[in-house]
């Protein structure tokens, strides 16, 4: 069995590049600074056990930007439906 653990670190981004989707989703959440400190702890640690405090920061903004968004997605559907 490998010791060796993940080898992940984060790309730059070079300017003839497109986006990577994920990176755009992850952007438009608010939430790419937490994104970007799991990335990095990952890439000094290269063990994922020792970035829990990291990996949950960014669990608990996507979920609260997840209730956000389907709050504002609920509030249009009701707009909608008021106006029919």
């Amino acid at each position: 069995m490998s010791t060796q653990g993940h080898t992940w670190a984060r790309q730059v981004k070079k300017e003839d590049e497109e986006e990577d989707p994920l990176d755009q989703l992850i952007s438009r959440s608010g939430c790419a600074a937490s994104h970007y400190a799991v990335q990095e702890c990952m890439a000094q640690h290269q063990d994922w056990r020792q970035c829990q405090p990291q990996v949950q920061a960014f669990r608990d903004c996507m979920s609260e930007q997840q209730a956000r968004r389907r709050e504002e997605l609920q509030g249009r559907k009701e707009q909608a439906s008021a106006h029919r």
